[in-house]
C-alpha cells in the first residue's frame, strides 16, 4: 500500500536553490546595520608573494578584518541577536554568532606590518609590504602588495661553544635533528627550531641546569648578492667557573601525603632504601611496588628530562593521585648527583554515582536508573574496582490511561569488574608502560530483561581483558577468554484461544518475527575471544586534519569444534543436532566490525567529518544464527540521527506487513535488527558562540546514511535481506542540524535530524522530505492508519554528552 504519491523532484531542487539564496542573502544583508562611514570587508588579497608563503602570509592579517568563510551563517546569526533598529547595538552584545569584519585602517596597518616581518623572518631581508583598500557599496576590498626582493641564502654556518663537551655532543647529534645547511634559504623558524632542539638534546643528556637562553644565534647579512652568515653561540653559564655540568640520578624519595588536604609540617621518612629508592607512604594506603614501577628515574642514571616527563604522565595515569610533583636536590657529598623527590597527594579514594536517563518518543517513554559505586586503590596498588547496578522500564502511551499503565520492558543488571595497572599473565614480560599503561580487567555481570508477553533474558558473562599502548596514538585490547551463558524463554502464549483477538496477534507476532524471537528463547554456551585496535583515538578532541581507524573482531566457538572434531564428534546443526557444553549448545561465529573517519580542519574552529562504519555477524560451523545480542541495529544519536535506534530497516523491511497493531507494539525493538550493518556520517562543526553561559557553543551540520540487512537464512521477511543490485534502494538518508554546548570537561549535545529517503517506502515514494514539505499531515494520517500505534516522524531530536563519533 502506498504511503502518498510521488513528488514532483524539480521542486524540491528549486526548493534547496531557493534555501540556498536566502542563506547567501542573510549573510551578505550585514552592509544594511553599519554606519554610512563604514565598510565591510569582503575580500582580502595577498599580491607579489609565492604560492608556498600565501597562505601563512594570510594568518598574519588580523582576524578581525578577515572575510567570513562559507555562508555567512555565523553572522547572520549574529545578526538576529545584535541588531535594533536597522542598526549593530552599541551595548548589550549576545555572544552569539560572529561579528561581520568591519573595515579598520589601524588593523590594516597592524596586519601589512606584520606580513613584513613574516617574509623578512624567511629571509627576504629587503622586504616591503604596501596596502590598499577600495570601498564600493560599503563593501572592501584589501590588497596588500609586497616587493620581496631577492631571498638571502645561507653562505656560511658557524658555532662557537666554548664547552668542548658541549660541542662533541652536538657535532654527533645534529644529523638526527638540525635543519640548518649551507645554501639553504635563511629561515627563522629553522633557528627556532635549533634552539628548542639543541635544549631537549642537553636535557636529555643529563645536563639538569641548561635553559634555552644558552642558546642564541648571530646572523650577518652584510655581504654582497643576497648572502647570510650564521653563528650558533652556545654561552657558558654566567657567575660559575665549571662549565656545563652532567648528573647523574641519586637516590629517589617517593613520598605520599597522610590525605587529599596534602603534606603536614611534620614528615617521618622511612628508614629503609631498597634499589635506589625510598618509599614512604604517610597514608598507609599504597602498596610500594605498583608505584615504584612507574618511577623511571633511575639511580646511576644519566638524568633524563624525557624519564621526568614518563613518570608525571604514569603517575598521573594511575587516577590515584590529585597532584604529582618533582622535585630535585643536589648532593650535599657527590657532585654532580641529584637526588630526586616525588611528592605525591592521593586524591579520594571511593565514589558513589547515580545516574538516570528518559529515553522517549511519541509512543512510549521509560526510565533507567544506575548506581556505580568505584574505589580507585581497591587493593592498595591503584586498582579499580567497580560495581553498578542498574535497572529500567518502557511504558506504552494508552489513551485516558496513566504513562505506566503499560510497562511491556523491564531490564535489571548487575555487573562488577576489576582493573589492574599491569598485564597480569602466566609468564614473564618486560616492564611496560613507556607509552602508557597496560591494565587487566577481570569482569563478570549478569543481565535480566523481560520483554511482557514476549521472552525473557537471562545472560551471565565473564572475561578477561588485556588493554596496552603501543604507541600514543595505537591502542590494543585483546580478550582472551569470554564465557557467556544465556538462558532465554518465548512468553508467547499460541495455544490460548480465549480471547481471539490476543490469539491472532500472537500468532502473527510469532510468524513475522520468527528469526529473532526463537534467538531471544535460545539457551546456549559462548566461549570466545575478542580483539580490538584504534589508531589516532588520542586526537579526537584535537581540530586537526588526521585518520581515525577502529577496528575490532568477535570469534567464538572455534576452540570447542577443534575439541569436538578430535573427539570424533558429528553434529547436524542445520537439523537441530548441535555439539553442546555442560547441556547447552555452544555459539560458533565471527563478528568483525570497522569505524574508520577522516577528520580535515578547515580553519581554527572549524573542521569536516566523514565517517564510515561497517560490520557483519556471520555464524557457522555448530550455529547457524549469531545471539540475538550480536545483532547490529541502525539509528540513534551515533548512527542516522533522523531515526530513533533501532526504527530504520532491515533492508525495505516496513512493518505493515504487522497486520494487528497490538503484534506490532509488542515487536516493537525485536524485529528491526540485522546481522549485517552499513553506516556513513559527513558533519560539518563550526563555532557559533566562543562566550556561552560559561562555556562555548559549537554548532553542526550533517548527512547520514545507511541501514541494516538480514544475510543469514531463516527470516521470514524477503525485503529485509541485502542486494547489491538494489543498494540504492535500501539505503536510508537523513539531514539535520546540531548543537554542541563545551564546557571543558563535558560537551552536551542536542542534534534535530530530518528525514530525507526512508528506504521502507516503495523506489519511486522513498523522497519523504517531499511531503515533510507539503501534505505531511494528511501523509502522517495515512501513515497511522495503517501502522497504528506507530507514528511517522519526520524529526528526530537527540540528546547526549560527548560528540556523536
Amino acid at each position: 500500500m502506498k504511503a502518498y504519491k510521488n513528488y514532483n523532484k524539480q521542486d524540491i531542487q528549486l526548493l534547496a536553490i531557493l534555501l540556498f539564496i536566502l542563506v547567501f542573502i542573510a549573510g551578505c544583508a550585514s552592509t544594511k546595520y553599519i554606519e554610512d562611514y563604514q565598510a565591510i570587508v569582503k575580500k582580502v588579497r595577498i599580491d607579489s608573494i609565492a604560492p608556498e608563503y600565501k597562505e601563512a602570509a594570510y594568518t598574519y592579517v588580523q582576524n578581525d578584518i578577515k572575510p567570513i568563510e562559507g555562508l555567512g551563517i555565523n553572522v547572520f546569526i549574529y545578526n538576529i541577536f545584535n541588531t535594533k533598529n536597522g542598526k549593530y547595538k552599541k551595548n548589550n552584545i549576545k555572544p552569539l554568532g560572529s561579528p561581520p569584519p568591519i573595515l579598520d585602517s589601524t588593523l590594516v596597518e597592524i596586519s601589512r606590518s606584520q606580513i613584513e616581518k613574516f617574509l623578512k623572518s624567511k629571509g627576504f631581508f629587503n622586504a616591503t609590504v604596501k596596502s590598499d583598500i577600495k570601498v564600493r557599496k560599503k563593501k572592501a576590498t584589501l590588497t596588500f602588495t609586497a616587493t620581496t626582493g631577492a631571498p638571502f641564502i645561507v653562505n656560511k654556518l658557524t658555532n662557537e661553544i666554548p664547552d668542548q663537551t658541549v660541542k662533541a655532543l652536538y657535532l654527533n647529534n645534529k644529523s638526527n635533528f638540525s635543519h640548518l645547511s649551507v645554501g639553504m634559504q635563511y629561515d627563522e623558524d629553522s633557528l627556532s627550531y635549533e634552539r628548542e632542539e639543541i635544549y631537549k638534546m642537553m636535557r636529555r643528556n643529563g645536563y639538569y641546569d641548561f635553559v634555552r637562553p644558552y642558546v642564541r644565534f648571530s646572523p650577518d647579512s652584510n655581504q654582497n648578492n643576497n648572502k647570510v652568515s650564521v653563528k650558533l653561540i652556545v654561552d657558558d653559564p654566567i657567575d660559575s667557573t665549571d662549565r656545563h655540568r652532567v648528573y647523574k640520578i641519586g637516590e629517589t624519595n617517593i613520598l605520599i601525603a597522610p590525605n587529599t588536604e596534602g603534606f603536614t609540617d611534620s614528615i617521618k621518612f622511612n628508614k629503609r632504601s631498597f634499589n635506589g629508592v625510598r618509599f614512604t607512604d604517610l597514608s598507609g594506603k599504597f602498596r610500594r611496588n605498583p608505584i615504584v614501577r612507574y618511577d623511571f628515574l633511575k639511580k646511576g642514571e644519566i638524568y633524563d628530562i624525557d624519564n621526568e616527563t614518563l613518570t608525571y604522565d604514569r603517575l598521573y595515569e594511575l587516577n590515584v593521585f590529585k597532584n604529582v610533583k618533582i622535585e630535585y636536590l643536589k648532593n650535599k657529598d657527590t657532585a654532580g648527583v641529584i637526588d630526586p623527590v616525588i611528592l605525591l597527594i592521593p586524591q579520594k579514594r571511593m565514589s558513589n554515582r547515580i545516574e538516570g536517563e528518559i529515553p522517549f518518543n511519541n509512543a512510549t517513554v521509560g526510565f533507567t536508573l544506575s548506581n556505580t559505586y568505584t574505589n580507585n586503590n581497591f587493593l592498595k596498588g591503584g586498582e579499580k574496582f567497580q560495581f553498578q547496578v542498574k535497572g529500567g522500564l518502557q511504558s506504552r502511551f494508552i489513551d485516558g490511561r496513566s504513562i505506566f499503565s503499560d510497562i511491556y520492558q523491564r531490564d535489571f543488571s548487575v555487573g562488577a569488574s576489576l582493573t589492574v595497572p599491569r598485564l597480569m599473565v602466566p609468564f614473564r614480560i618486560p616492564t611496560m608502560g613507556k607509552n602508557g599503561i597496560p591494565y587487566t580487567t577481570f569482569s563478570s555481570s549478569y543481565l535480566y530483561a523481560l520483554q511482557k508477553d514476549i521472552t525473557i533474558r537471562r545472560i551471565f558473562i565473564n572475561a578477561i581483558s588485556y588493554d596496552w599502548v603501543e604507541t600514543k596514538s595505537k591502542l590494543h585490547s585483546l580478550t582472551p577468554l569470554n564465557f557467556e551463558y544465556r538462558f532465554g524463554s518465548i512468553l508467547i502464549d499460541t495455544l490460548d484461544k480465549s480471547n481471539i483477538e490476543r490469539y491472532e496477534a500472537n500468532k502473527q507476532l510469532l510468524e513475522q518475527n520468527s528469526y529473532n524471537i526463537t534467538l531471544l528463547g535460545r539457551k546456549d554456551f559462548t566461549l570466545g575471544m575478542k580483539y580490538a585496535y584504534s589508531l589516532n583515538a588520542d586526537k579526537l578532541l584535537q581540530n586537526r586534519s588526521f585518520i581515525y581507524f577502529r577496528g575490532n573482531i568477535d570469534i567464538a566457538g572455534n576452540m570447542l569444534q577443534g575439541i569436538s572434531s578430535l573427539l570424533g564428534n558429528k553434529h547436524d546443526p542445520a537439523n537441530g543436532d548441535y555439539g553442546k557444553v555442560l547441556g547447552l549448545p555452544f555459539n560458533q561465529y565471527v563478528r568483525p566490525e570497522i569505524d574508520i573517519r577522516w577528520y580535515k580542519s578547515l580553519g581554527p574552529e572549524s573542521q569536516l567529518v566523514t565517517r564510515l562504519n561497517t560490520g557483519i555477524g556471520y555464524a557457522y560451523g555448530n550455529s547457524t544464527a549469531i545471539p540475538f545480542e550480536k545483532l547490529f541495529y541502525a539509528g540513534g544519536s551515533s548512527g542516522v540521527r533522523a531515526w530513533q535506534a533501532r526504527t530504520l530497516g532491515p533492508g525495505n523491511y516496513n512493518r505493515e506487513v504487522i497486520t494487528s497493531s497490538e503484534a506490532r507494539a509488542s515487536s516493537f525493538g525485536l524485529d528491526q535488527l540485522g546481522q549485517m550493518r552499513i553506516e556513513a556520517n559527513l558533519e560539518y562543526r563550526f563555532l557559533l558562540a566562543r562566550k556561552f553561559w560559561g562555556g562555548k557553543l559549537n554548532g553542526a551540520t550533517f548527512i547520514d546514511a545507511g541501514n541494516i540487512w538480514n544475510i543469514a537464512k531463516g527470516n521470514p521477511q524477503p525485503q529485509t535481506y541485502f542486494k547489491f543490485d538494489q543498494l540504492g534502494e535500501q539505503i536510508a538518508i537523513g539531514t539535520g542540524l546540531g548543537f554542541r554546548y563545551d564546557v571543558q570537561f563535558f560537551v552536551f549535545r542536542f542534534d534535530v535530524g530530518l528525514k530525507l529517503k526512508d528506504p521502507q517506502f516503495a523506489p519511486g515514494e522513498q523522497w519523504v522530505i517531499s511531503k515533510f514539505i507539503n501534505g505531511g499531515k494528511t501523509f502522517k494520517e495515512n501513515y497511522l492508519a495503517t501502522h497504528s500505534p506507530d507514528r511517522y516522524r519526520f524529526l528526530q531530536y537527540n540528546f547526549g554528552i560527548g560528540m556523536p563519533f
